[in-house]
């Protein structure tokens, strides 16, 4: 499970924990107070990520000689109230690659399993209240 908590009662920012590991995120001012990339940074850079460790996961795999894997994430999110929320990744692979072998780690990119989730599945999200300190729970 992960788990959001506010940092400070006079701030904006909020820890994120994930297994043994923090992160901290928070809103971009002028809302917030920038101590912390945003969601939408979040969201985007698993994306990112994804890519990175999929090339590298099936370059070690297959015995590809990858040196270097460069991922960026430019998001245009000027039409997301009419639902579309566009990324381009762009990737740089270094290391003594045949020109097949980068073709292949470009097309395994595209397959990593956060895009697919982004771009294939529909998520269901359900948002549960739980009592407030000191309420008795309703029925």
């Amino acid at each position: 499970m992960i788990v959001v908590e506010r940092i400070a009662p006079d701030g904006t920012a909020h820890r994120i924990h994930i297994r043994g590991h923090e992160l901290v995120a928070d809103m971009s001012a002028p809302d917030g107070h920038d101590e912390g990339p945003d969601p939408h940074d979040l969201y985007d850079s698993a994306l990112g990520a994804c890519k990175a460790m999929t090339m590298l996961w099936y370059a070690q795999r297959n015995g590809i000689p990858v040196e270097g894997i460069h991922v960026g994430v430019a998001r245009d999110a000027s039409r997301e109230r009419q639902g579309v929320y566009r990324l381009t990744t762009r990737i740089a692979v270094s290391g003594p690659l045949t020109d097949e072998q980068h073709a292949k780690l470009i097309a395994v990119a595209a397959k990593c399993p956060v895009h697919k989730l982004m771009d294939e599945v529909r998520t269901e999200i359900e948002t549960i209240a739980v009592p407030r300190v000191g309420e008795p729970e309703r029925p």
